[in-house]
């Protein structure tokens, strides 16, 4: 499968909690990283989404927040994944800010300006936040 996201993990479902609309599953890195998604209840019946079933969490890169250090604030995005800034990649408007949270990179595209607000260099702690309605669960077919 190829595929235009940066965010691409692949895991194991650890966790499914049903609701009414919508469930919310945890699948859990081979490194141990959990990331946690909304789907539909219909999806989960549908996708066959059940604890211990291998699937893969898929997050476009604008779609993830960067928080540079430790932060004051607290969060309603489910996944707030901490770790250090890897790389830096600048362009002409935006940057795409590589980030190591347990051996996983994270992949976050901001813009130059919020780079240099955030006083993004390699090995600076960041934290990549992203809402639980931003992951897209996939299975094999």
């Amino acid at each position: 499968m190829a595929i235009s996201a940066r965010n691409v993990f692949e895991g194991t479902i650890t966790s499914v909690t049903p609701g009414a609309v919508n469930s919310e599953l945890e699948i859990t890195t081979a490194g141990g990283v959990k990331i946690i998604s909304t789907v539909t209840v219909e999806s989960v019946k549908t996708l066959g989404l059940v604890v211990g079933k291998a699937a893969v969490a898929v997050i476009k890169a604008p779609a993830i927040i960067v928080v540079s250090g430790s932060s004051p604030f607290r969060f309603s995005a489910r996944n707030q994944l901490p770790g250090k800034v890897a790389a830096i990649s600048v362009g002409s408007v935006n940057a795409e800010v590589s980030i190591d949270v347990g051996g996983v990179l994270v992949q976050a595209i901001i813009t130059n300006d919020a780079v240099k607000e955030l006083g993004l260099a390699i090995g600076a702690e960041a934290t990549a936040i992203f809402k639980a309605g931003s992951v897209i669960v996939g299975v094999a077919a």
